[in-house]
């Protein structure tokens, strides 16, 4: 049991890091398949491993999730997502009670028979339990989300935070081509063109502060 219980209610941000930092995520298909799978495990009536999910029919999986996101219920709402090679940030409010802790577990467990059949080990992947921080209000959250959206400038991997998929970005600039599963419009309130400007004007400050952060605080998310 966790020492605070998480609320129904609240917005939170989950982390979680892979053991001694290892990179777990090498690959697109390593990426995606997390992404899907926040999607979909975040729906009650979501009762499939994932792996036995894969193995039905491509049109009945389809109908499937379609008729999944318009009947079923949810234990959270995802609000923003980053991705990294050795760790994943989630902003996400909790509707049920155990709502976070089920959902992580599923997500974290189902990846790790993935990534060890994939790899041919066994053994935890994770770094313990997932770590969480109340979110207190409208305006931390909106910073929060932009650090989720500026992490992977941060630590070099692309120049610009769209140029990186695997997070929520795309989404927040309402990105046509993707398929968004966020509940961020109702909190939110910049339009595409301030929350861009939002995020972009931090990029120098939040890669400055990723590299002499180590030196001033023992900071877990990265």
């Amino acid at each position: 049991m966790r020492k605070d219980p998480l609320v129904n209610g609240q917005c939170y941000h989950i982390f979680s890091r892979s053991i001694a930092k290892y990179i777990i995520f090498n690959n697109s298909s390593d990426f995606e398949r997390l992404i899907e799978l926040i999607d979909l495990y975040r729906f009650n009536d979501f009762f499939y491993k994932y792996s036995g999910f894969l193995e039905l029919n491509a049109f009945f999986r389809l109908k499937y999730v379609e008729g999944l996101k318009l009947t079923s219920s949810k234990s959270v709402e995802i609000i923003s997502y980053s991705i990294m090679p050795t760790h994943i940030h989630l902003t996400l409010k909790q509707l049920v009670d155990g709502g976070i802790s089920k959902y992580m577990a599923k997500i974290l467990n189902s990846y790790t028979r993935y990534f060890n059949i994939q790899h041919q080990r066994k053994g935890p992947l994770w770094e313990g339990k997932f770590q969480s921080v109340l979110v207190n209000d409208d305006d931390q959250l909106l910073h929060l989300t932009r650090y989720h959206h500026l992490n992977p400038v941060s630590a070099g991997l692309v120049t610009k935070p769209e140029d990186w998929t695997y997070s929520s970005y795309k989404e927040y600039l309402d990105d046509l081509e993707v398929d968004g599963f966020c509940d961020f419009k109702d909190l939110i309130v910049f339009n595409r063109d301030q929350y861009k400007k939002f995020v972009e004007d931090r990029i120098d400050y939040q890669k400055k502060l990723s590299e002499i952060k180590h030196l001033i605080f023992n900071d877990y998310s990265g």
